[in-house]
């Protein structure tokens, strides 16, 4: 029997997909009764109050332009201090947010960078029930992983998860 593989799609689209890391400063009232908690100072002692005054995201993006603009998740980058995105080979690239929808949950990134591995975009009208679609990312920061999965339903709305529902349910 001939094996069925997504290995020369993987290949060709991975070093699209980049990490995207953010940090910001977290306002003191914000953790002081964590700080405070008898339990939690017991646990991560005395060294996690400088660490604490900084929160952490961690997400996947998408170069979508070779001159350096990257789709990602708006919950990722929002109120960032700072934002730096990995590239599939390694190197590592300050960003900064260039535009955003919280509506939608998107954001775009610009890095100083030229010629980046864009991905190709394809069109939503193109899709039907049935298709087979791949998903590679950085799932909690543990490398890249790809996965896929089956359209199972277009233009999924009612969920009530925000005020513009269009949604591709895999």
């Amino acid at each position: 029997y001939d094996r069925i593989s997504y290995a020369p799609i993987v290949k060709r689209t991975a070093a699209s997909v980049v990490y995207v890391y953010s940090t910001k400063k977290v306002r003191g009232q914000d953790i002081s009764s964590l700080l405070n908690d008898p339990l939690f100072r017991r646990f991560f002692g005395e060294r996690f109050e400088d660490e604490a005054q900084r929160a952490f995201g961690l997400g996947s993006g998408v170069i979508i332009s070779p001159r350096g603009y990257i789709l990602t998740n708006q919950h990722v980058v929002e109120a960032a201090d700072e934002i730096e995105v990995a590239l599939s080979d390694g190197k590592k690239l300050a960003a900064k947010v260039v535009g955003n929808d919280p509506e939608t949950d998107l954001a775009v990134l610009h890095v100083d960078a030229q010629n980046l591995p864009a991905i190709t975009l394809g069109q939503a009208e193109n899709l039907k029930v049935g298709d087979v679609v791949l998903a590679i990312g950085n799932p909690l920061g543990v490398g890249q992983t790809v996965t896929m999965g089956i359209i199972s339903a277009l233009h999924r709305t009612g969920l009530r998860i925000n005020t513009f529902e269009n949604f591709i349910q895999t």
